[in-house]
């Protein structure tokens, strides 16, 4: 599997959150690799007032404003970390949560990292941007991770045929909820719940 280039996420923020569907999330943490295929995200761009980027740049948010292709990992509601990816333009301020992966390697460290060791429904592991940011151990201390390198990345995985796209409107936040931002594989039994 080839790792995506940068061209690949300075592009339109909206598709690269579309076309982040289906590529392969891989972490690596010592000898273990975790890997899981991208299903569901969510696009912010610079003029929602959503985004974090939305009032200007901040220690907070500075990495969001690099050049794409950067993980932007962020803490939210006091317990929960989200991991994005940086997209378009550097100076913008835009990026694309993932929401949720289908994992593919690494289980059982993904289980152990969220706590459940006993989990019988597997589908709870990751199907959520705060539990696949635990189930891959993405804190802040990976935020500005540069995603063509070698310790977090994405490759190529699946092209999803546009019949196989849902877009909707976005879920867990409280403004500009209305917004066509979230994208998801139709019928993906991991795909985050309202």
């Amino acid at each position: 599997m080839q790792k995506l280039p940068r061209s690949f996420y300075t592009r339109k923020t909206s598709t690269v959150a579309k076309n982040l569907l289906g590529k392969i999330l891989v972490r690596r943490i010592g000898r273990n690799i975790l890997t899981g295929k991208i299903v569901e995200t969510e696009a912010y761009l610079f003029n929602d007032t959503a985004s974090h980027s939305f009032r200007g740049m901040t220690e907070r948010n500075k990495v969001m404003f690099g050049k794409g292709g950067f993980l932007y990992v962020y803490f939210t509601y006091g317990m929960h970390y989200c991991a994005n990816v940086v997209t378009f333009k550097e100076g913008i301020g835009e990026a694309v949560l993932i929401r949720a992966v289908e994992p593919k390697n690494g289980m059982k460290v993904m289980l152990k990292n969220r706590g459940l060791i006993n989990e019988r429904n597997h589908l709870k592991t990751t199907n959520g941007p705060a539990k696949l940011a635990q189930a891959f151990g993405l804190t802040k201390k990976q935020s500005g991770t540069d995603l063509t390198g070698s310790v977090i990345f994405i490759t190529n995985g699946d092209t999803v045929p546009r019949s196989k796209i849902v877009t909707t409107t976005r879920i867990g936040i409280s403004t500009a909820k209305e917004k066509k931002l979230r994208y998801y594989i139709k019928d993906n039994a991991w795909v985050s719940k309202k």
